[in-house]
C-alpha cells in the first residue's frame, strides 16, 4: 500500500493549481435601444454565448442610439466590440456618403461581418383613436420617428417620398418614451424598425389598440426596399396581412478582434441559433440563404467557421 507524505499531498495540489484554465472571451456587444427587438436579440445573443461556450464567452450589452452610432464608434472601440448595422449603412461609412460625409475614417475599412440577423422591418403605429388607416391619413398627424437611429432616418424619408414632410408633426421624444406618449395622446402614433414582433408594438397593440400601415405596391417600390409581409395575428388586432419594406441587418466586429474570438463569437451563434427559435420565432428566418445579405468582407476568423461548416462564401466576402 502506497502512503503519500504531506509534502506530495502539497505537491500535487500545487501542480492542479498550475493547470492553465480556459480562456475567457469577454466582448462587448451593441445594437440598440432598450425595447426594441435588436436589444432583446442582443440579449438572447448573449446568453446563448454563454450556454454555448460553457461560461467562456461573455457578452456585455450595452444600449445605443442606433446603427449610425455604432458604426462611427469603431474609431474609437478596441478588439472586443462586436456590433449590429444594416450593411448599406457600412458601405455609406466606408465611402464617406451619407451620415458619414466629412468624417471618413481608416477604421470603417476594417469593419468585417461575423453572421447575418433576422432583417430590419420598417412599423408605422398608428393609435385606433386616431383613425388612421392609410399613408395619406397620416396629414395633421404628431408622429414619433425617434432620433439618431436608421431606422428614424428610413421613416423620414419614407414620409417625405409619400408627400408627408411638411403635412406631418414630428414629436421631439424619444423612441424608448413612444408606448407611453401613444397612451397619453402626445402622439398619434410612432415609427419603429424593429424585426417583428417587435416589442414595442407588442406592448402598444395589447395596451391601446393600433393600426399598423400597410404600404401600396406604388409605395413601396418608391421606398427601393424589399417588400415584406407581416402576417396577420402578428400582434393583438391585427386582422389582416400588413405590407411594410425589409433591411438587412449584420453582427460585425473589425480587424482588431482576434481570429479566435471571431471564430468562436460565429461558431457558438449558428449552433445555438436552433435553441434561440425556441423562444423567439424571428430565429427561424435566419438560415444560410441570408448570408447573401452580406455584401462586404467577413472577419478571418469567421471565414474559417463557415469553410469548416461547407457554406458557400462568394468572393466579395474573402
Amino acid at each position: 500500500m502506497k502512503f503519500f507524505t504531506k509534502s506530495m499531498l502539497a505537491a500535487g495540489l500545487a501542480a492542479l493549481i498550475a493547470l492553465p484554465a480556459q480562456a475567457e472571451t469577454r466582448v462587448t456587444l451593441k445594437a440598440a435601444k432598450s425595447g426594441s427587438s435588436y436589444y432583446q436579440m442582443s440579449v438572447q445573443i448573449a446568453e446563448a454565448m454563454k450556454a454555448g461556450s460553457d461560461g467562456n464567452v461573455i457578452v456585455t450589452i450595452e444600449e445605443s442610439q442606433g446603427s449610425t452610432q455604432n458604426v462611427m464608434e469603431t474609431r474609437a472601440r478596441g478588439g472586443d466590440y462586436v456590433f449590429t448595422s444594416p450593411p448599406a449603412l457600412v458601405a455609406a461609412a466606408q465611402a464617406g456618403k451619407g451620415d458619414f460625409e466629412g468624417k471618413t475614417s481608416p477604421a470603417f475599412d476594417e469593419i468585417r461581418a461575423l453572421f447575418p440577423l433576422p432583417s430590419l422591418t420598417m412599423h408605422f403605429v398608428m393609435s385606433k383613436d386616431s383613425g388612421v388607416t392609410d399613408f395619406p391619413g397620416l396629414a395633421g398627424k404628431t408622429i414619433l420617428v425617434g432620433k439618431g437611429t436608421f431606422g428614424a432616418k428610413e421613416g423620414e424619408k419614407y414620409l417625405q417620398l409619400f408627400g408627408l414632410t411638411d403635412k406631418v408633426k414630428i414629436a421631439d421624444v424619444e423612441l424608448s418614451n413612444a408606448v407611453p406618449a401613444l397612451k397619453n395622446g402626445q402622439i398619434d402614433g410612432f415609427v419603429t424598425s424593429g424585426s417583428f414582433p417587435a416589442p414595442n408594438v407588442v406592448e402598444a397593440a395589447a395596451s391601446t389598440g393600433v393600426t399598423l400601415l400597410s404600404m401600396t405596391d406604388e409605395e413601396v417600390a418608391a421606398t427601393k426596399r424589399a417588400r415584406l409581409v407581416i402576417p396577420a395575428g402578428t400582434y393583438a388586432g391585427q386582422d389582416s396581412d400588413v405590407v411594410t419594406t425589409s433591411l438587412p441587418v449584420v453582427t460585425y466586429a473589425t480587424t482588431k478582434m482576434d481570429d479566435d474570438t471571431a471564430y468562436a463569437l460565429t461558431k457558438t451563434f449558428w449552433e445555438e441559433k436552433a435553441k434561440m427559435g425556441e423562444t423567439a420565432p424571428w430565429w427561424n428566418g435566419v438560415d444560410a440563404g441570408l448570408m447573401a445579405n452580406i455584401t462586404g468582407k467577413l472577419h478571418p476568423g469567421a471565414i474559417r467557421y463557415y469553410e469548416e461548416a461547407g457554406f458557400t462564401l462568394t468572393d466579395a466576402q474573402k
